[in-house]
């Protein structure tokens, strides 16, 4: 038995049914083992080693399973490192498997020789080199324990061609898998039960307790519990932008985004006056925190966390409370504990003022809602969207760029589905990812529609995915936020008080053009009436995918919602009233 064969049958054993790549010199027997297999496993080609990646991530992030990618020696390794560090930072669980030269010719000057177990050390959980062919199946066990235990993240597996074609004696090894580590979490952890008594004690004595959801609970699928702990305490619940989506938006107790890029001023009003916060799933890092500045009010003991990772634990702030467990997990057994007649009046009025302020807001951002202003503002095209996805009425995996279509998306999106998710990779806040993750978005799950939202940088960066995309008929929505500009880059410019800008501004891509050079089916928009008739029959477009080219006002021109950025304009980032602020 060959050691590509030993390979992919591990593989298939922990379920893994689909493996991004791209081809190269080194990974052939891997090909040939996985052609053998085509009816248990799907090989994806990816036209960039960098998208495989995100290609992955996505899958892993809209899954409770890793992500796998593959990537041949030398360059392919070094193109596959940006997506290896973002979802190991965002905790997404991910095996990359490098084929690399053949053990012999190390030190020897053979062509793409590096040392990838070394590369990949810094940002991985597990980084590795196969030395023999027998460990094959020990290091694939280690890989996914290492991927899906504890806090999850990326593992790094550097195979040698020879280990491939090696001649395995299948009585010398044995090919049993960690039924276990096939998901996440595996060995989920519970606290001891006087943690859980402490944290219960301090939200039902708390008169303006708030809970604040972050991208681990996205992880770990723990929405509903969230909501169900909320509802049951009568308790108000933020979420960070990693966490949107956590319970629907227009629930009594959802208040909004917190922190600094697309914050809610009533939900960041709410961390500030609250008199005891529990943070679930969040490292509570320099965005939630606008760089450790806010609240105003020190966080110190009034806060609890509950994290998988104890060594994120009262990092930033003094812990009242710290606890240590998968989120899901360690809510079920609090919502378990819970008075079942909890005194919701305890709490009402602290829910009624924050729901008097989101109404208020909602109420002041009609202005910018409803703008026909031209060129198309962001606000107005966020409106479009919503619109046409509650007109949808299907869920959706919505996969955005960490770039241009953040601050708005943020702020504006209402998401009312639950089975409806929502991603932005913003551990490295690397561009070009969304574009390739709506292909691992639809083999995460195939009955929820992939949307990739995109500004027209990040779109320079993966568009010749659009070509993987309508080879797989992939049925993905692509918006396309089209300036000129790197709109983020050029924002910091301007926020220091001149137009003086530098290397920021391109060309602004013929987006319909370049789509439908593809076979991509594509509008193009320039205001309201075009987007919301493009949106639409995007929607109801079955045949692959589509993309509309949105022409589209840059956040260069007016201050987006960043609390930082509005702070150093000398406005108040928690007013509620509606604004333009310009730069200068």
């Amino acid at each position: 038995m060959r050691g590509a064969d030993i390979l992919v049958d591990m593989l298939i054993g922990y379920g893994v049914e689909v493996v991004f790549g791209v081809p190269g010199d080194t990974n052939v027997p891997f090909y040939e083992a996985l052609q053998q297999r085509e009816g248990s496993i799907r090989h994806v080609m990816a036209r960039d080693e960098r998208s495989a990646g995100y290609m992955a991530d996505a899958y892993g992030r809209f899954t409770n399973r890793p992500g796998v990618f593959e990537c041949p020696s030398g360059a392919g390794a070094m193109y596959s490192l940006p997506p290896v560090a973002e979802s190991n930072m965002s905790s997404v669980p991910v095996i990359l498997l490098t084929i690399d030269i053949p053990l012999p010719g190390e030190g020897r000057g053979v062509l793409t020789e590096l040392d990838c177990a070394r590369l990949f050390d810094p940002v991985t959980k597990m980084s590795v080199q196969v030395k023999s062919p027998e460990k094959l199946p020990e290091i694939i066990r280690r890989a996914f324990r290492a991927a899906c235990s504890g806090k999850p993240g990326a593992v790094h597996l550097q195979i040698p061609e020879d280990m491939l074609l090696a001649e395995v004696d299948p009585a010398r090894v044995s090919l049993h898998v960690e039924t276990e580590c096939a998901t996440f979490p595996a060995y989920p952890t519970l606290p001891p039960a006087d943690k859980l008594d402490s944290v219960l004690s301090l939200l039902t004595t708390s008169k303006r307790p708030l809970i604040v959801s972050g991208g681990g609970v996205n992880r770990s699928c723990a929405g509903p519990e969230v909501t169900a702990l909320a509802e049951r305490l009568n308790i108000p619940v933020c979420t960070t932008m990693t966490g949107q989506g956590t319970m629907p938006d227009d629930h009594r107790l959802a208040v909004g985004v917190i922190g600094d890029n697309g914050f809610h001023p009533h939900a960041n009003w709410a961390l500030e006056h609250a008199d005891f916060v529990l943070f679930v799933g969040s490292r509570m890092g320099s965005v939630v925190t606008i760089g450790w500045t806010f609240p105003k009010i020190t966080l110190n003991k009034r806060v609890a966390q509950i994290d998988i990772d104890p060594e994120i634990m009262a990092n930033n702030y003094e812990n009242a409370v710290s606890v240590q467990g998968d989120a899901r997990f360690v809510l079920q057994r609090l919502i378990d504990m819970a008075p079942a007649d909890n005194d919701a009046a305890r709490t009402q009025d602290w829910v009624n003022e924050l729901n008097a302020l989101r109404a208020n807001f909602w109420e002041n951002a009609e202005t910018l809602l409803g703008s026909e202003a031209a060129p198309l503002r962001p606000e107005r095209a966020v409106r479009c969207f919503n619109e046409a996805l509650e007109a949808y009425g299907k869920p959706a995996h919505i996969y955005s760029d960490a770039g241009t279509p953040t601050p708005h998306m943020t702020r504006f999106l209402k998401l009312k589905d639950r089975r409806t998710r929502f991603a932005i990779p913003r551990a490295f806040g690397g561009l070009g990812s969304a574009l390739p993750a709506t292909i691992g978005a639809w083999f995460a799950d195939k009955e929820r529609r992939p949307i990739g939202m995109f500004g027209d940088g990040s779109f320079g960066m993966s568009v010749g995915e659009l070509e993987t995309l309508v080879r797989l008929q992939v049925p993905a929505i692509l918006l396309l936020f089209n300036n000129g500009t790197f709109g983020w880059i050029k924002g910091l410019h301007r926020l220091r008080g001149h137009n003086q800008c530098f290397g920021v501004d391109f060309l602004p891509p013929r987006g319909q053009a370049i789509a439908e050079a593809f076979d991509v089916k594509a509008w193009t928009a320039t205001n309201s009436r075009e987007l919301d008739a493009a949106l639409a029959e995007a929607f109801a477009y079955k045949d692959g995918p589509c993309l509309i080219d949105i022409h589209v006002e840059s956040i260069a021109d007016r201050v987006p919602p960043v609390y930082s950025w509005l702070a150093k304009r000398g406005k108040d980032p928690l007013s509620i009233e509606a604004e333009d602020v310009r730069y200068v």
